[in-house]
């Protein structure tokens, strides 16, 4: 497998009041260690896909423990036989997930994270659901979960609209969201809550964790 791409991928919510004097740095290690993929800054966390050589992924994450406001990152690993990625690009952005809505502020709430093992067996029991798929359109094509509620959406920022759709009963009972690595089920979790759904959880890691 030496001979393979490494790619990671991780994402943190912190504060980050630096965030214009943190593109360089970023730019000029990734750079040095030849790694291709993009990373966004914003004020409010950090959001990375980024592949290259075993070596200097490993590297790359010694660099990132440095700073303590990323120590500990979940980083998700997989193999390709070629580079994903085109170039290398340090973005600094409003959010590092999209949807517009400024009063979401995942460091300060948002739903609780359920495992996967904990998500089967309520399903096998047959506990009364709301499976949420809060991905786009286009992702949900490609598979979803059996009797999943689907809000047939094509960007992230249609989410708190579409929630409208969901029938007012589901409001008291439990909701089980999932997205593709968890990242967009941390603010449409507190999305959720805002507008009177009474328990929202997150499936941990999203469906790739």
């Amino acid at each position: 497998m030496s001979d393979q791409i490494l790619n990671i991928a991780g994402y943190r919510f912190v504060e980050l009041p630096d965030r214009d004097e943190l593109r360089d740095p970023f730019m000029n290690r990734c750079s040095a260690l030849e790694l291709k993929g993009t990373i966004l800054l914003s004020p409010n966390g950090i959001n990375f896909f980024l592949a290259g050589s075993d070596e200097s992924v490993g590297e790359f994450i010694q660099f990132l423990e440095s700073d303590k406001r990323f120590s500990g990152i979940q980083i998700k690993f997989s193999h390709t036989d070629y580079q994903p990625f085109r170039r290398m690009l340090v973005k600094r952005k409003k959010e590092i997930i999209s949807l517009g809505m400024s009063e979401i502020k995942p460091l300060e709430f948002t739903g609780p994270y359920i495992q996967p093992a904990v998500f089967k067996q309520m399903m096998d029991e047959g506990e009364e659901l709301l499976i949420l798929d809060t991905r786009n359109d286009y992702e949900t094509r490609i598979g979803t979960f059996e009797g999943a509620y689907e809000l047939g959406i094509s960007a992230f920022r249609e989410f708190p609209q579409a929630i409208e759709s969901i029938p007012e009963e589901y409001k008291s009972k439990t909701v089980v969201m999932y997205c593709t690595g968890g990242i967009r089920c941390e603010k449409a979790s507190a999305v959720m809550i805002n507008s009177g759904f009474e328990d929202v959880k997150q499936l941990e890691g999203g469906i790739l964790g």
